[in-house]
């Protein structure tokens, strides 16, 4: 992809404060996005979040820390005042800002369950994407593969088609070293060969890239979850799942259900064993139209139970 000539980097970077409802967890938003972090393209240190990026031609990098009531970003780049704008509103998507933890409160008060859930992490929020698209490549490089198997597939996706940083770049946040692959370097990429995993997964990653070039608003926002869900469905290799994972974290839509979940069902495993399918979606009726929140608060339980 042709970038435009602009100024250097400015070495010291741009910095914004953004304001945070309280509570707010960051240590858990830390810990997920570290754990899914893309090698070479976000690097997650304690008390810090930072990647590379490209919008609208313009590229660079930013980086995310937590201060008493708002979010630290500092923003390195070559763009001007309106790509520090766009990267300001991803940045609110991605750490979940725009929330009212009440709501969700509120939302998933008539379940005793998940009452409890909320009170044990009252400030747990949706770990959103910065981009919709490199979100839903990692979706279908983690189908049926372990998050820390789907992290060393992507790290080996951006070294062998990304688009490598300039040395002062990479001077600026050390860590990074590639842009995410666009679209357009994955629509005809032998992915599949490379990473030396299953074709059927190579050639959806690029049905994606030929969707996204096709319909570049293909992860746009709106309140329509049936029609969201619809849509990534009828992309090759995409299913409920994958479908109900993207609509959650890349697209803000707060009843996204990803109900065939391994993790979530141990969640609710009190001791009579898991629920099936069915059964989670009966339990989950109650969680409308919050179940996307309920779902971070089940996989974070599930998570504490297994470092116990």
């Amino acid at each position: 992809m042709m970038l435009a000539p602009t100024p250097p980097i400015r070495e010291d970077g741009a910095r914004f404060a953004l304001a945070v409802r309280p509570p707010y967890d960051w240590a858990h938003l830390e810990r997920f996005f570290a754990d899914h972090a893309s090698p070479g393209v976000e690097i997650v240190t304690p008390g810090r979040y930072a990647r590379s990026f490209v919008l609208d031609g313009r590229r660079g990098t930013l980086s995310v820390t937590p201060e008493a009531d708002s979010l630290s970003v500092r923003i390195r780049s070559r763009g001007s005042n309106e790509t520090h704008s766009a990267v300001l509103a991803r940045v609110r998507a991605m750490f979940d800002l725009d929330i009212d933890p009440r709501l969700i409160a509120d939302g998933l008060g008539r379940d005793p369950l998940t009452v409890a859930l909320v009170t044990r992490r009252p400030g747990l929020r949706m770990p959103g994407a910065f981009d919709g698209f490199e979100l839903a490549v990692r979706a279908i490089l983690g189908q049926q593969v372990s998050v820390a198997a789907a992290t060393r597939l992507a790290g080996r996706l951006v070294a062998a088609f990304g688009t490598p940083l300039a040395p002062e770049e990479c001077d600026a946040e050390p860590g990074l070293t590639h842009l995410f692959p666009t679209p357009e370097q994955l629509l005809d990429a032998e992915i599949s060969r490379v990473l030396n995993m299953p074709r059927a997964r190579g050639r959806a990653i690029q049905g994606l890239a030929a969707a996204m070039l096709g319909t570049p608003d293909l992860f746009a926002k709106t309140g329509d979850l049936d029609g969201t869900v619809a849509r990534l469905k009828a992309l090759p290799g995409i299913g409920e799942w994958t479908a109900h994972y993207v609509a959650m974290r890349a697209m803000a839509q707060p009843d996204a259900f990803p109900a065939g979940d391994v993790g979530l069902m141990r969640a609710l495993d009190t001791g009579a064993g898991r629920p099936n399918r069915a059964a989670l979606l009966a339990r989950a009726a109650s969680w409308r139209p919050w179940r996307a929140y309920a779902a971070i608060h089940l996989w974070a339980e599930d998570a504490a139970r297994r470092m116990t």
